[in-house]
């Protein structure tokens, strides 16, 4: 039964022979596939594979002010361009501005959230981006969303990408902030759930 994923990593970790996922039946004359995929279960841990979701709790949050590591900002618009890139997340105060770029997390092992599950030139160019907004005085975060709830924390995948992993190191010297919740997953809802802390090598 062919299903679409809106996934682009590799997932070969979690979509495996036998494994259950959850599919969501749809229709439309464009569509190639009559259902699309959105949960996979991982040792009893359900996994949404909606890369579009952490954007969508990001702005929830930012909408209920539940986030206090950014409650000060009375503004924010998302998909704002600067540089070379286009950033998620542009918050402003009266005295203050922040960027804000969000990834997805979805790859876990004993309990450490990887990221990236394939390697990510565009995650590399967010992160120099980045670096050169904290070098220029604003505030930048990089905002990791683990979409299941068994990390206690959350690491570069050097393994994967040794590139992504030394940007990030090279941000986090430039005072680039490193944020990482996990999240509540049911197979109806989704939620921000706790704070973990960012390893960097």
């Amino acid at each position: 039964m062919p299903a679409h994923l809106p996934d682009p990593g590799r997932l070969r970790e979690l979509l495996r022979p036998g494994v259950r996922v959850w599919l969501e039946p749809k229709a439309g004359a464009q569509r190639k596939t009559r259902f699309q995929v959105w949960l996979v279960e991982k040792d009893r841990t359900l996994v949404s594979l909606n890369t579009r979701l952490p954007n969508l709790l990001v702005q929830e949050a930012l909408v209920q002010g539940s986030l206090p590591e950014f409650s000060q900002y009375t503004d924010w618009k998302q998909e704002q361009s600067i540089g070379a890139s286009r950033l998620d997340f542009f918050l402003e105060s009266a005295d203050e501005t922040c960027w804000l770029e969000v990834k997805s997390v979805t790859l876990v092992e004993n309990g450490l959230g990887l990221f990236p599950d394939a390697p990510t030139e565009r995650g590399r160019r967010h992160l120099s981006e980045l670096s050169k907004i904290r070098q220029s005085g604003a505030r930048a975060v990089a905002f990791f969303v683990v979409q299941r709830q068994d990390a206690h924390s959350v690491a570069a995948n050097r393994r994967t990408d040794p590139k992504f992993a030394d940007a990030l190191k090279t941000a986090y010297r430039c005072g680039v902030e490193l944020i990482a919740y996990n999240c509540a997953v049911t197979s109806t809802s989704a939620a921000i759930d706790r704070r973990i802390p960012v390893i960097v090598e």
